[in-house]
């Protein structure tokens, strides 16, 4: 490996720029607790272990070589969250009619569903993939073995950005008082809710080879 402590200082801008991972963790936290945060970083967390697995394999190179391949995972990740947007949003409707069923609903199934929500957004977002295609070789000795340096940098990416989204989540949580006043949760999930069909728009519109 060349360079690591070059490697960690992009992964941190990498990593504090906002992105579908960020409103969703904001979303979860907000809405569900700290619990619901926690789930949706660990979510996110796996997803990045798949993909530095899949970095190591060689299967993110497919992904990005093939346009069919690429633009099936594309589609399908543009839509889901478009899909927890929409939902988001209408979520807004029905919140002050259904406000005791809905409470009920995330005590037993929102760390379930924070946990896939986090994973999904991470898993099905392609640009994640050829991220770590074309970031990763920078920093490999020319004519190496990129097997372990890619394991090495793709465990640390995902254990940075453990670290940054659990403090994020406990700063969100912490200012919870004013975050999760009703009118404050409705602005923030209106926000997240058109963010994430924004991301879902762009990610649609995204070509195989930026």
């Amino acid at each position: 490996m060349e360079n690591m402590y070059l490697f960690v200082l992009m992964c941190i801008f990498f990593i504090i720029l906002p992105g579908p991972d960020t409103a969703i963790a904001t979303k979860n936290t907000v809405t569900v607790g700290k619990a619901g945060g926690v789930n949706t970083v660990l979510g996110t967390c796996c997803a990045l272990l798949i993909h530095t697995t899949a970095a190591v394999f060689g299967l993110s190179a497919i992904i990005m070589k093939s346009a069919l391949v690429f633009s099936v995972f594309k589609y399908v990740g543009a839509v889901y969250l478009m899909y927890l947007g929409i939902k988001t949003l209408w979520s807004l409707r029905k919140k002050e009619d259904e406000a005791g069923v809905e409470l009920n609903t995330k005590s037993q199934f929102g760390n379930t569903s924070c946990f896939k929500q986090g994973f999904l957004t991470n898993l099905l977002n392609p640009k994640v993939a050829v991220l770590f295609l074309t970031f990763l070789p920078q920093f490999v000795d020319p004519g190496s073995s990129t097997f372990l340096p890619f394991l090495i940098m793709g465990i640390t990416y995902t254990a940075m950005t453990a670290m940054w989204s659990f403090t994020y989540v406990y700063l969100i949580n912490r200012i919870s008082t004013f975050m999760k006043k009703p009118k404050t949760q409705n602005i923030i999930e209106g926000l997240t809710g058109t963010i994430l069909i924004g991301f879902g728009i762009r990610l649609f519109l995204e070509k195989a080879h930026d």
